[in-house]
């Protein structure tokens, strides 16, 4: 997760970079030969469609996948722009297309920066997987299992995307053996909730960690 929120800076520094050239670029023009940006771009974006062919099957849900996309992505649109400003330029003799088509490919990487950033640090942050009411965990669980009268102390977390956590204090009946309660609270919270690693602590009565 550290190596996805790493390349996240990263990708942010390489558009400030971008927006750095672009101004320059503008505040002072340069001669741009169209011929050989056309075909250096050209070379340049199919090599960068075969490394996003290739990253295309993989699990776009991981976050460290979807930073190494998110590079390759940036790559992409930069022969791309690269290829239709030297088209422009080659046509045209407009140079000012370059450094203009360069601002709008930083943005993008930007916005996908921000993206990356942000679920890896919520992770990193060990903040509530996205989407996950752990009011209504408590309610769902003591609503479906008839020996539990009571959740609280619910803490929700992620390690990765892929695997996500909780812990939980469940009251439980009297007649109720306690191998029995647990089993059936981290079968519900499988089925009904997707969380697969669950630590369950069962009470009867008064709670330890409270007074």
């Amino acid at each position: 997760m550290l190596v996805a929120f790493v390349n996240g800076i990263a990708l942010v520094f390489v558009a400030l970079w971008i927006f750095f050239e672009a101004a320059d670029r503008l505040a002072s023009p340069v001669r741009v030969i169209g011929l050989p940006v056309v075909v250096i771009a050209a070379i340049g974006l199919l090599v960068n469609l075969g490394a996003f062919w290739l990253l295309h099957g993989a699990d776009r849900d991981n976050l460290n996948v979807r930073g190494a996309m998110f590079h390759v992505v940036g790559d992409l649109l930069g022969s791309a722009a690269a290829l239709a400003s030297g088209i422009v330029i080659l046509t045209t003799g407009w140079t000012p297309i370059d450094p203009l088509l360069s601002v709008f490919v930083g943005l993008l990487i930007l916005r996908s920066a921000w993206t990356l950033v942000r679920d890896a640090g919520h992770i990193l942050l060990e903040g509530a997987p996205e989407g996950l009411d752990t009011r209504e965990i408590g309610a769902d669980l003591a609503a479906e299992i008839a020996a539990v009268e009571r959740v609280h102390h619910i803490h929700a977390w992620s390690i990765t995307q892929e695997r996500k956590m909780i812990t939980l204090h469940a009251v439980i009946a009297d007649d109720m053996p306690a191998e029995a309660a647990t089993a059936a609270i981290k079968t519900r919270l499988k089925e009904r909730f997707g969380l697969e690693h669950a630590t369950v602590e069962v009470e009867r009565g008064a709670c330890a960690d409270e007074d």
